[in-house]
This record gives structure tokens, C-alpha cells and sequence, in this order.
């Protein structure tokens, strides 16, 4: 998060945590139909520079990482979220999988047009999950596109249809490919800080506890944004697919393996925290996470 929008990021989050004790989901309501536009965006090299320090991308005068742009729309999402109209509770809310495509070059020379909007709400077997859209555009064109499920866990209403569980997918085996990670205790609280997401889940173990995480969560973002820059220092991928399947907890181990093909999968032992694969624009199609 930029500097400047500091400001912007810490108000919409004092009104999230002052109607947050009153917030409930509401699956039936409509969501917003306003996009937030922001720019043309200039890019803040030293913000960048630790973005892509904190991540392991390797910064220089090249394409962007291609989760960063994601990092600039996500004050205008917290706005989006926190409004009073929003149907679901912000605080708490948990990334279940997202898709990130690059339809053309976006470097930290270009000033980018940044628009956020909340697409649909769906049923989740622990709850609603909404998608969030991130675009960015140079000059009126698309250059980028992110996709976003984010869940607010509740309780189904009696009678409403709910998707059944999925298979969890299985572990991909250990090759020359596999890298371990030791992610150290304050790891949310430092990406927390360069991205602007200071969800509780991820700053300390006591406000993790009041959400049902028994210690601090990664940043789902952020464990992608790590996996990609394990695979392509330079960030130039075109498109990556992640699903979170489970929350990695802070301090911990974890796994990261890959394959040929461009799957990955980021786990500690026999359980799988998140799914992906990179490959050209739309070569994969669409899944996600929303049944799991």
C-alpha cells in the first residue's frame, strides 16, 4: 500500500471494527454496484521494492510482479467491503482462491488505472463467499485482472442449499523442486504492513483466537505471491490459479513443490494449504475454492 493512501486504508478499517460487533452476514441482500476508480496510479518505487522483498520476487526496472497490482486496488476494496450496504462482515473474512491474468506489459514506469468491484455472492459450505474484481487498465485498455473469493463463515439458514465438500487435492510428491520455508511469528504483520491488510486474523494470536484461528493466519496473498516468486523470480508470468485450502499458521514450516506442468502446492507434511498453476492467459479455465 502506498504511502499516501495510509489514511484511507486505516479509516475504512476504524469503520469495519466500529460496526463490526453489530455486522452479520446477509446472503439474500445485493451487493453494491458501485466501481471504485483510482488513478492514473504512479507506482512508489521503495513501496514496490519491499513488496517485492517480503514476497521473493527480484525487483528491477521489468514487468511487475504479477500480484502487485492486486496490492493497489486493495484499499479500494476494503472501501467496497467496509460500507454499511456491504452484505457481509468484513472483519474475518477468509481468501478462499483466486485467479490473476496479464494481458499486457504493466511495469513500475506505467501509471495504471485501478477500478474494484464486488461481481456476485455464492453459497459456501462454511458460509457466503463473494469475488471481489481488480482491474487495471493503461490508456483505457485491460492490461491486468484479478478474481477474488473471500468467505464469511456463518451458519447456513435451514433449508438453504449448500454446496457439499470437495476433495481435497492430492500432495504433489517431493522433487528436486521442493523448498521448505520457515515463516517466522510477525510474518503477517510484516506483509500486513506493505500491503495495507490488517485483518486481525493475520496481526496477533489473541485477535486470530476471536475469529476460530487458534494462532496468527499468512496472508493468503501473500503465500501466493511467494509460490510465484519461488517459481519466477522476475514476475513475468501471464496468468496463475490458487485455491486456499487451508490456513497456514504463523510461526511455521511449510513446503513448497512444483511440476512441469505448472502445478504447485504449498504444504506442511500430509496437509495442503493451496493449490495453484501458472500458465498462458485462460489455458486452464476457471475453478475455485467455493465448495470447499
Amino acid at each position: 500500500m502506498a504511502t499516501r493512501e495510509a489514511p484511507t486504508v486505516l479509516l475504512a478499517l476504524a469503520g469495519a471494527v466500529a460496526r463490526s460487533p453489530f455486522a452479520k452476514a446477509r446472503p439474500e441482500a445485493p451487493l453494491p454496484t458501485d466501481r471504485i476508480t483510482s488513478g492514473p496510479r504512479r507506482i512508489e518505487r521503495g513501496h514496490l521494492a519491499a513488496y517485492a522483498r517480503i514476497c521473493g520476487f527480484r525487483h528491477d526496472e521489468g514487468a511487475l510482479p504479477l500480484t502487485y497490482p492486486h496490492v493497489l486496488g486493495f484499499s479500494s476494496a476494503l472501501r467496497l467491503m467496509a460500507r454499511r450496504d456491504f452484505p457481509l462482515p468484513p472483519l474475518g473474512l477468509v481468501h478462499t482462491w483466486i485467479t490473476v491474468r496479464r494481458h499486457a506489459s504493466l511495469t513500475a514506469r506505467d501509471r495504471p488505472e485501478i477500478t474494484v468491484y464486488a461481481r456476485e455472492l455464492s453459497p459456501h459450505r462454511r458460509g457466503t463467499e463473494v469475488t471481489m474484481v481488480t482491474e487495471a487498465r493503461l490508456a483505457g485498455r485491460l492490461v491486468w485482472e484479478s478474481a477474488s473469493g473471500y468467505l464469511a463463515r456463518h451458519t447456513r439458514p435451514a433449508g438453504a442449499p449448500t454446496p457439499g465438500p470437495v476433495q481435497p487435492p492430492p500432495p504433489l510428491p517431493e522433487t528436486a523442486e521442493t523448498a521448505e520455508w520457515r515463516l517466522p511469528a510477525d510474518l503477517g504483520r510484516r506483509y500486513g504492513a506493505v500491503s495495507g491488510d490488517r485483518n486481525p486474523i493475520h496481526l496477533h494470536p489473541l485477535t486470530a483466537r476471536a475469529f476460530g484461528f487458534p494462532r496468527t493466519v499468512a496472508h493468503g496473498m501473500w503465500t501466493f505471491a511467494r509460490c510465484l516468486a519461488e517459481r519466477d523470480p522476475a514476475g513475468e508470468l501471464p496468468y496463475a490459479r490458487a485455491d486456499f485450502s487451508a490456513p497456514v499458521l504463523l510461526p511455521g514450516v511449510v513446503s513448497h513443490s512444483a511440476d512441469d506442468t505448472g502445478r504447485f502446492q504449498l504444504r506442511s507434511g500430509d496437509r495442503v494449504h493451496l493449490t495453484g498453476v501458472t500458465g498462458e492467459s485462460g489455458e486452464y479455465g476457471e475453478t475455485s475454492a467455493r465448495s470447499s
